[in-house]
């Protein structure tokens, strides 16, 4: 099984603040990692770091250690930060489209990365709704606001647009937070389609939601990772009595 994501002892932090101690694991292709632990662990700290978005905060840094995705890595000072994020994409909490319509919205990241030819657009936007299990929904008025959709329907709107660009790896945090039960479920079910394609790692305060969509969990405390392995041993077998008491609800 190759290794997408791969970070070994980072540790970072925010100004004196350090957010994160010593992290190491790997994130296999083309399967689902998830994050849990309770709030303020470190686990959007830690998601962040793989597409380099806590650069947009003055005071953050790496202290130590490396991440390297699909073998390079991401700190060294030649690294593209553009392209970077072309290959690793993000869907956020909150879902945030554009103030444009459906169709712009995903055909904004295409034309950033220098798609010009309008047919070729056209049918990327179209792939991304279909893959985003949108189009159906959507297909015949395009055109029209994407405030217009329901909230499920933003976020799904907000995968399309990530994953529109063809990324390597899609991080999520927390992208069901927002949504009701059904629409939940229809973002979990599209996780399950999506890692055919792309390598997922979702940050999530749901244990019910790691357990039904991701094949790696990852258990965080206090900045530090305090277990990872197999979805299933770790909800059934955990090694760590903290990931334990976690789980079972003792504490969080």
């Amino acid at each position: 099984m190759s290794t997408a994501v791969q970070i070994q002892n980072l540790s970072f932090a925010y100004g004196s603040k350090q957010a994160l101690h010593d992290v190491s694991l790997d994130m296999p292709a083309r399967k689902v990692t998830a994050f849990i632990g309770p709030s303020g662990c470190g686990k959007s700290t830690l998601i962040r770091c793989i597409n380099r978005i806590n650069d947009r905060i003055s005071t953050a840094h790496v202290t130590a250690g490396t991440i390297k995705v699909h073998g390079i890595d991401i700190y060294r000072k030649d690294i593209n930060i553009q392209e970077l994020r072309r290959r690793v994409g993000m869907v956020f909490q909150k879902y945030n489209p554009f103030a444009k319509s459906i169709y712009e919205n995903v055909a904004y990241g295409l034309r950033i990365a220098g798609m010009t030819n309008r047919s070729d657009i056209d049918d990327a936007v179209e792939k991304s709704l279909r893959n985003a299990a949108l189009w159906d929904e959507v297909g015949d008025r395009l055109h029209t606001s994407a405030f217009g959709l329901s909230g499920g329907q933003q976020q799904r709107l907000c995968i399309a647009r990530a994953i529109a660009t063809e990324p390597e790896i899609l991080l999520m945090d927390e992208p069901c937070a927002a949504l009701d039960p059904l629409a939940t479920l229809r973002i979990e079910e599209l996780i399950s389609e999506l890692k055919k394609k792309f390598t997922i790692v979702i940050v999530t305060h749901n244990m019910a939601q790691a357990a039904r969509c991701s094949d790696q969990t990852a258990f965080m405390y206090l900045g530090k990772l305090v277990e990872v392995g197999p979805t299933m041993k770790i909800f059934e077998n955990p090694s760590d009595p903290q990931t334990e008491a976690y789980i079972t609800g003792s504490f969080g």
